[in-house]
């Protein structure tokens, strides 16, 4: 897929980061298995966009220190970016490929048995294999390390179910090699797999209901989320006319309410998950 657009997916600056803060406020009250308060040393945010998570978490903790990391070379040029000078060296950015072992850049950090947390807003949904990842994660954290993570669980939301039907109606349908990007398992497929490599873990569901000013507005948040692999796929004169089918059917089920806005319902899922106290070394 093509390169991530920072400028777009930030129109929705608020709305993107408030899941990062409802699963930090958890992390912040967190007491681990030994009964200890979470003050995380090292830590990874996997997937951090344009650095809006990675903001969040350290601010929350103060004292550790961060690699924010994500696939996208105009993410991290933005991360960098908006970081300088606030990180006070404490916070850096890489790219990197999540489907690659994050253990060795835990050593990067000084932390040879691995990362007190990996943190994941919004990310492991486009990457393949969730129960191998989610694995590969927990054995990259230290004894005691929390990992955390939020996904989108929306797919079968209206509105998605709308932009499925103009990918898969006979006058787009040729244009597209690929149509399911995203990974997502079910709630309890999560549960199976963090019950076979946690030592303890919770779950949540929050459905946000965001207010947006319009349909429009609801087609620019999924321009820089859920259209972009498909509109990776078109040529760029096709792109007005595929976005302006998306829209129209988004009208037929993304009513204005009363005071014009239109009430966008976005349901995602949190984890946090603790790693058995057992030791790993750098690999």
């Amino acid at each position: 897929m093509g390169n991530w657009d920072p400028d777009q997916y930030l129109k929705f600056k608020a709305e993107r980061t408030q899941p990062s803060l409802d699963l930090v406020s958890r992390l912040a009250t967190y007491r681990t298995q030994a009964g200890n308060a979470f003050s995380p040393a090292a830590v990874l945010d996997l997937g951090c966009g344009p650095g809006n998570s990675t903001r969040v978490v350290a601010h929350a903790f103060p004292d550790a220190r961060i690699l924010g990391v994500d696939s996208s070379p105009d993410m991290i040029q933005e991360a960098t970016r908006a970081s300088a000078p606030s990180g006070g060296g404490r916070v850096s950015y890489r790219l990197f490929d999540a489907t690659d072992d994050p253990l060795p850049l835990a050593c990067e950090l000084g932390s040879r048995n691995g990362f007190d947390l990996i943190f994941s807003n919004a990310c492991i949904q486009w990457v393949p294999d969730n129960p191998a990842l989610i694995r590969r994660l927990m054995g990259s954290l230290a004894p005691g390390g929390l990992l955390a993570v939020q996904v989108p669980v929306n797919s079968e939301e209206p509105i998605y179910q709308c932009i499925y039907r103009v990918v898969d109606s006979p006058k787009w349908a040729p244009f597209f090699k690929r149509r399911r990007f995203f990974t997502t398992l079910k709630a309890t497929e999560y549960f199976d797999v963090l019950a076979g490599c946690a030592g303890d873990f919770t779950m949540w569901q929050t459905s946000y209901l965001h207010r947006l000013p319009s349909v429009d507005a609801v087609v620019e948040w999924f321009r820089g989320t859920g259209l972009r692999p498909f509109l990776d796929q078109l040529e760029p004169d096709s792109r007005p006319l595929f976005l302006s089918d998306v829209r129209a059917g988004m009208a037929k089920v993304a009513l204005p309410r009363p005071n014009g806005e239109v009430l966008l319902p976005f349901p995602r899922l949190f984890f946090i998950a603790e790693k058995q106290s057992s030791h790993l070394g750098c690999r």
